[in-house]
């Protein structure tokens, strides 16, 4: 079975960092433009960032744009969201996503999910 897990979730007080990875199960995703997801209690998820199979392209939300970084292993299988300047309103369950398509914004553009980890940032 093809899945993808994610790690790294945790609690931590504002202000704080953490680093998210994902990490492929049942098969390779290094040819697999990648993006992270997030969802807050009671609202619908969004786009935090996404990134291109090579590694060589990015993109981010508006609201983490200078403050988290997206990134690939070095046999770029692994997906990595390096979270710093956490805010209480990044609390949510993170996911990581994987398109065969060209990395999107869009959840429907992604194939695989995994099942998410919860970050909670405290005042």
């Amino acid at each position: 079975q093809v899945q993808l897990v994610e790690s790294g979730g945790g609690l931590v007080q504002a202000g704080g960092s953490l680093r998210l990875s994902c990490a492929p199960s049942g098969r390779t995703f290094s040819n697999f433009d990648m993006g992270w997801f997030r969802q807050a209690l009671g609202k619908e998820r969004e786009f935090v960032a996404a990134i291109s199979w090579s590694g060589g392209s990015t993109y981010y939300a508006d609201s983490v744009k200078g403050r988290f970084t997206i990134s690939r292993g070095n046999a770029r299988n692994t997906v990595y969201l390096h979270m710093n300047s956490l805010k209480p309103e990044d609390t949510a369950v993170y996911y990581c996503a994987a398109t065969l398509a060209n990395m999107s914004t869009m959840e429907a553009r992604y194939d695989y999910w995994g099942q998410g980890t919860q970050v909670t940032v405290s005042e």
